[in-house]
């Protein structure tokens, strides 16, 4: 009985360990763009390879496999490779360093230090992997976030644990918007992934645009444009991963990503690397796949956990909404919100098109009051805005009709209303306020 026992709990022990082992090294046997080739090793993917290198070891991550060869994705610079160079494969990255010490600090898409700070000291440590939560489990949206900028709290209220789109075009203000958002937004702790952007953006947005009271309570993940694709992939999960830890420990967590197009180049990058069959435009399969997987990590959380509020930018080709990554994005996102080039050119800042924009949960989050002067201002600015180029022709007569002659009257009204300069930060109840004095006016 007592043998049977133990074998039983053997069993168990036994079923916990992976059966994988790795072997112990491999070679190099092909190197095709960023892709490298490896025969003789086995290594799930995801995990880690060391490549022996002219100057040291190369860290390379595996992206796929082919019968008995790796595909593998460096994770730094590509130098130095030679044919036949040993692959020693290093398992997977276990965990990440969190914690308060991060805040006022950036990191690379690995979330190691890059700002010169020195080492991040934490006490702390996450799983880079976690499961999904249950959806059945998580909070409803029931409340409003203030996120200091009247045109959104008051025509597109955003709840706390919403997932927001931020569509734009090149130059219309959205790293603007976003640095509006990290200074008057009422959360306990903002996280900014900055993927794909130039290198001089990246330093311009935090210094500038973020500034010293921004910075004091966020964490910056950055892979400028220069950086690999994996580093680019990494980088919104590192900043996704650092978010759901503190929504974990029970803080209000605003997530800012620009942008969730680059990380769909960066996938596709891979993706088309290894041989996957391109699809719509070019993006194969994959993309379509991750990127509900990386925006659903955002959100509520349980009873005593915290909330992921998240902005994604979504870059707008050619200022086309109807872009795969942008068609793919509105599907899963909870609203969108549409920077608008012709109100930029304008000089009207920021530039949201409230009449393209639109937050999904807001009925959930506002009273009726605020609900029915949302409404009544987005139709008489919609209907300006319909007969506009009669207006400034002067084909349209006063008094012609009622409703227009109103529109007209309470144009330059709204126009203030919705404008706002870069460091103001208008909180929830002004600008609730605002909109029902110019709601009163609105008769539709």
């Amino acid at each position: 009985m007592r043998t049977a026992a133990l074998q039983q709990k053997l069993h168990r022990y036994q079923a916990k360990v992976p059966s994988f082992i790795p072997q112990a090294s491999g070679q190099l046997v092909r190197v095709v763009g960023l892709t490298l080739e490896a025969s003789g090793c086995r290594a799930p993917i995801g995990s880690l390879c060391g490549i022996e290198t002219l100057y040291g070891e190369l860290t390379a991550e595996v992206i796929g496999f082919n019968e008995g060869l790796l595909y593998l994705m460096p994770v730094e610079e590509l130098r130095g490779v030679l044919p036949g160079a040993r692959v020693t494969p290093l398992g997977e990255q276990e965990s990440l360093n969190v914690g308060l010490e991060l805040l006022g600090r950036v990191l690379d898409g690995s979330g190691k230090a890059i700002d010169g700070l020195g080492p991040l000291n934490t006490h702390s440590k996450a799983p880079s992997y976690v499961a999904a939560i249950n959806p059945l489990s998580r909070r409803a949206i029931s409340e409003p976030l203030d996120v200091g900028v009247r045109a959104i709290n008051a025509m597109l209220t955003v709840g706390k644990g919403q997932r927001m789109g931020l569509f734009a075009g090149s130059g219309v203000g959205k790293s603007v918007l976003l640095g509006m958002m990290t200074r008057g937004a009422n959360v306990d702790i903002i996280v900014v992934a900055l993927v794909g952007e130039r290198g001089r953006e990246v330093k311009e947005f935090i210094e500038d645009i973020l500034g010293e009271q921004g910075r004091a309570r966020s964490v910056v993940v950055a892979a400028p444009a220069d950086t690999s694709p994996l580093m680019r992939l990494r980088a919104c999960e590192t900043a996704t991963r650092i978010a759901e830890y503190f929504r974990d420990q029970g803080y209000s967590v605003l997530l800012l990503m620009d942008s969730l197009t680059r990380y769909a180049q960066a996938q596709r990058e891979m993706a088309l690397a290894i041989g996957e069959p391109p699809a719509t435009k070019g993006y194969p399969p994959s993309v379509f796949a991750k990127l509900p997987k990386l925006v659903e990590r955002a959100g509520n959380g349980g009873d005593k956990q915290g909330a992921i509020t998240a902005f994604y930018t979504v870059l707008t080709e050619g200022d086309d909404l109807q872009d795969p990554i942008a068609d793919a994005s509105r599907a899963i996102l909870d609203g969108h919100i549409v920077l608008s080039r012709t109100l930029a050119d304008s000089g009207h800042y920021p530039a949201i098109d409230i009449e393209a924009s639109i937050s999904r949960v807001a009925p959930m989050v506002i009273n009726a009051e605020h609900l029915e002067c949302m409404r009544r201002v987005k139709q008489v600015y919609s209907l300006y805005q319909q007969n506009k180029d009669l207006i400034s022709i002067g084909a349209y007569s006063q008094g012609s009709d009622p409703r227009v002659d109103n529109a007209i009257r309470l144009q330059p009204a709204m126009n203030a209303f919705l404008r706002q300069t870069m460091h103001d930060a208008i909180n929830f109840e002004s600008s609730a306020l605002m909109l029902s004095q110019i709601g009163t006016q609105c008769k539709v």
